[in-house]
């Protein structure tokens, strides 16, 4: 670990937002499932969460592997389950939907704790989902498709997201607490040692300012 590399994992760190998330309702495509996870990383995002079929599970476990250094992938058998846990966590509930009562994306406060579900490539949001979200939100469309590509539309969002909140000053520090930034500090500088002390039930030893390691760090924790 470079004194540069921890410097620029420090800041991206920082700049994490807790309370922004994105809630995907059976994505079946890899490509959109990555990008999804990309344009999260992107904009600060903490965690997402996804909804599998048995169909969709296979995605999931092929695609988000990779994306999971850096954003966490909670996964939830129901719409119902993920949309629950969040709105108790006091998220309000954005659905990507095209209905009646739909607002105009730049219209919706993004600065609150909040969570953009988006569906299947297909056919959108199920029924059950949009009826769960609080409000409807839509990117005006001038041409003669009707909708974005999912994860097009996710991008739209998010980078509204995060322009909302860069202007409010929300990147400006960090929205971490204390003991989740030092335990993902660790474990995105060094993910083996990380898991190996979870493992063992140790805790992550304290890195320098530099973010070297405290010596000695026994051989054992390294792989060969």
């Amino acid at each position: 670990m470079t004194p540069e590399r921890f410097r620029k994992i420090s800041a991206v760190l920082r700049a994490r937002q807790p309370d922004l998330t994105v809630v995907m309702e059976n994505i079946s495509k890899p490509h959109n499932l990555g990008a999804i996870i990309r344009t999260c990383d992107a904009v600060g995002v903490l965690e997402a969460h996804a909804v599998w079929s048995a169909r969709t599970r296979r995605v999931g476990n092929a695609v988000s592997a990779g994306s999971r250094k850096w954003v966490a992938l909670r996964n939830h058998e129901s719409v119902e389950a993920a949309v629950g846990g969040l709105r108790k966590r006091g998220f309000k509930i954005f659905a990507a939907h095209l209905s009646t009562s739909a607002m105009d994306f730049r219209e919706a406060d993004f600065t609150q704790p909040a969570a953009i579900v988006l569906g299947t490539e297909l056919y959108g949001l199920t029924h059950e989902a949009a009826a769960l979200c609080d409000q409807h939100v839509v990117v005006p469309m001038l041409g003669m498709v009707a909708s974005l590509n999912v994860s097009v539309a996710n991008a739209v969002l998010l980078f509204e997201a995060q322009r909302q909140r860069m202007e409010a000053g929300f990147y400006e520090r960090c929205r971490l607490e204390r003991e989740t930034y030092r335990d993902l500090l660790f474990e995105w500088c060094y993910p083996i040692l990380a898991r190996r002390c979870r493992d063992k039930g140790e805790p992550y030893p304290a890195l320098a300012e530099d973010g070297a390691l405290p010596a000695p760090v026994p051989a054992r924790a390294f792989p060969r």
